[in-house]
């Protein structure tokens, strides 16, 4: 039987510092980013990026997951620290955002045909879903936002703005639009 040890604390560093180049460089250049390039704004040479994330995909599938982690941890973060309304509006533009600059590496993911949720290890629909209903949920228990609004419904609703202002580099058009969804959600 093996067991994986944890990572050291240079090498926890060193993945970090991947992951947050990674993200970047995908955001800004795609997912054909450059991995070489890559390795080299998180200041490690391309053996260190190949030890931790042996392909592409593994290193797509790594920023994914942490996007999506940050993204269900900010809807937590919001349902405790603000009214209902208030947390439901400043997470459906945190998942805007998210939906925005994740369009790319999630459709390259999904192109490949990967393995169930992307070789995630877990279900990033669902757990997506999960905190849009805690969100929406709460909003609805305080009478902000209609009873008849499902969460799969508000998620597709944010992710059409997503995907037909993704090409806008003025994200007034995307905000705009989500004013209009959340003044509906309000009704």
């Amino acid at each position: 039987m093996t067991t994986t040890r944890p990572l050291r604390a240079d090498a926890l560093r060193n993945r970090d510092r991947l992951l947050a180049a990674a993200e970047e460089a995908f955001a800004t250049e795609g997912p054909e980013a450059s991995l070489n390039e890559i390795a080299k704004r998180a200041g490690v040479g391309p053996g260190t990026l190949y030890r931790h994330f042996p392909t592409r995909q593994a290193l797509q599938t790594a920023v994914l997951k942490d996007r999506i982690e940050r993204l269900c941890a900010r809807a937590e973060a919001l349902s405790g620290s603000r009214a209902p309304a208030e947390a439901l509006a400043e997470w459906a533009r945190v998942f805007l955002v998210h939906a925005r600059t994740s369009q790319g590496m999630g459709g390259a993911l999904f192109l490949e045909e990967l393995e169930e949720t992307a070789g995630l290890g877990v279900d990033c629909h669902a757990m997506i879903e999960e905190a849009a209903a805690a969100v929406l949920g709460r909003a609805q228990r305080a009478g902000a936002a209609r009873s008849d609004l499902s969460p799969a419904d508000f998620l597709q609703l944010v992710t059409g703005i997503a995907l037909t202002t993704a090409r806008d580099a003025d994200t007034g058009q995307a905000e705009r639009l989500l004013g209009l969804v959340l003044d509906a959600v309000q009704g």
